[in-house]
């Protein structure tokens, strides 16, 4: 996936001369996907964003990973089926954004995408972790105990459809020396390789890559 950046008016200098700089346009597909995958897979815990069901505003909530599928373009996380960020993707299911930050490094990544509420049981199972009792609790009634048969806890499936990501090329000391260098020439710093995958791309993946 490519995208122009806008120039002057003169045609000769990036109006965004930051990413004019750090975008990788040539990089194989499959080596955007895994990388975007293992940082993902590393960072594990990100902000998912939902377009409300009662008045059409966006909010973010915390959520862990609990797994990938389709050539690791479809992101798992857990849900209480009567949470309101399930009814916001029941209503707004393709207003999907699911974005991670690694702060020591500044690398991070957004994935936009299309999302699913899954609540049969062999899925449940198949994705359960113990660590779902902390969050729902136990309401003492031998149902909704937290385990893996409580009717509460449903899957979140997000088809990535579009991703943006950044990885940083320097450590902490070498981004902030090569910022100083860039301020001293009127210059922006190479500090982060960007890299976007489209729509096509992501379909072309999941053909090859079903599972």
């Amino acid at each position: 996936m490519s995208s122009t950046i806008p120039t002057t008016s003169g045609g000769t200098q990036p109006l965004d001369p930051y990413k004019a700089k750090s975008v990788d346009d040539d990089l194989p597909l499959s080596q955007k996907i895994t990388d975007l995958s293992t940082f993902i897979t590393e960072q594990k815990f990100g902000m998912l964003t939902t377009k409300s069901s009662d008045d059409d505003l966006l909010t973010s909530r915390c959520m862990a990973l609990a797994g990938k599928e389709r050539g690791d373009t479809t992101l798992i996380f857990h849900t209480n089926l009567f949470s309101h960020k399930t009814m916001d993707l029941t209503a707004h299911p393709t207003e999907t954004n699911m974005s991670f930050l690694d702060p020591i490094s500044g690398s991070w990544a957004s994935i936009s995408g299309t999302a699913s509420i899954v609540a049969d049981k062999e899925t449940v199972k198949k994705y359960y972790s113990p660590a779902l009792q902390a969050w729902l609790g136990d309401l003492g009634d031998g149902v909704h105990d937290g385990g893996p048969e409580d009717p509460r806890i449903g899957v979140i499936k997000l088809e990535a459809k579009t991703a943006v990501y950044a990885v940083s090329r320097k450590g902490v000391i070498g981004r902030a020396v090569e910022t100083v260098k860039s301020v001293a020439k009127g210059d922006v710093p190479a500090v982060n390789s960007i890299r976007e995958v489209g729509r096509a791309e992501f379909d072309e993946w999941r053909r090859t890559h079903p599972e």
